[in-house]
């Protein structure tokens, strides 16, 4: 920050000294860096505790929704499965969230997400293998699949998209103004997130949350937006976009 000097006339050195004091009053409270900035350090990375992003293996999470008409459910299992990348010189292991979506009864997704905490518990996102389906329930593309490093195993889609380092998927502390980029890789994927408060009340079938984080996620690749609200110990309780949404009706974590 810088200011402007003007020359003071002596009748108004009194004001100055109060406008110079004000000033001192408002910059010295320091801004909390609470998203993180610098390269993450991963020193037990399965030890996924994020208030607002828990990863505990064999959990479940069931949605219900619609998306443009169609009647939703989304299915996300929390598996026992870990892949491991190479990153920043060495292995970072990650969990692996599969996440199953269907449209009227019929499968249209399935996706393989990776996460990681690091030591200042920021959950980090690894990419994505995407398996999207037609009306016959045969593979069809793998559009928005992406990974650090890129394609490395066999079942790897051919054309998966590589990132060179993961991107933060959940602050360690978020707070309200905060701004992070879960998926950065234009014109593959892309989206922004902003905290917009840390205390709303959310009810869905699967019960009543406080204290719940509610951020806007918007896109390069889309002119829309989509809210969504996390609940502290759960993650993800609703979402709500233009002709879309989804809400949790059953868990376990």
């Amino acid at each position: 920050m810088s200011f402007t000097r003007f020359p003071l006339r002596p009748l108004a050195w009194p004001l100055a000294l109060f406008l110079a004091a004000a000033c001192a009053f408002v910059v010295l409270p320091a801004a909390r860096a609470s998203v993180p900035a610098g390269p993450p350090v991963f020193t037990n990375p399965l030890d996924i505790t994020n208030t607002y992003f828990p990863f505990v293996a064999g959990g479940v999470k069931v949605y219900r929704g619609k998306s443009d008409g169609a009647r939703t459910v989304v299915v996300d299992l929390y598996s026992n499965d870990t892949r491991v990348f190479t990153w920043g010189g060495g292995p970072v292991a990650a969990h692996v969230l599969k996440e199953t979506e269907f449209e009227d009864g019929k499968i249209v997704e399935i996706s393989q997400n990776y996460f990681a905490q690091a030591d200042n518990g920021a959950v980090y996102y690894f990419g994505e293998v995407v398996d999207i389906y037609d009306e016959n329930g045969q593979v069809v593309d793998h559009e928005g699949s992406w990974l650090v490093g890129g394609p490395t195993l066999p079942s790897d889609p051919a054309g998966t998209a590589v990132a060179t380092d993961p991107a933060v998927y959940m602050p360690g502390n978020p707070e309200v103004g905060d701004q992070f980029k879960p998926e950065d890789l234009f014109p593959v994927v892309d989206e922004t997130v902003t905290v917009l408060s840390l205390d709303e009340t959310v009810k869905t079938e699967a019960g009543k949350f406080k204290d719940v984080l509610k951020a806007r996620e918007t896109s390069q690749l889309d002119s829309g937006q989509e809210i969504k609200w996390w609940g502290k110990g759960v993650g993800v309780v609703k979402t709500k976009a233009d002709g879309e949404k989804l809400e949790l009706i059953a868990w376990i974590l």
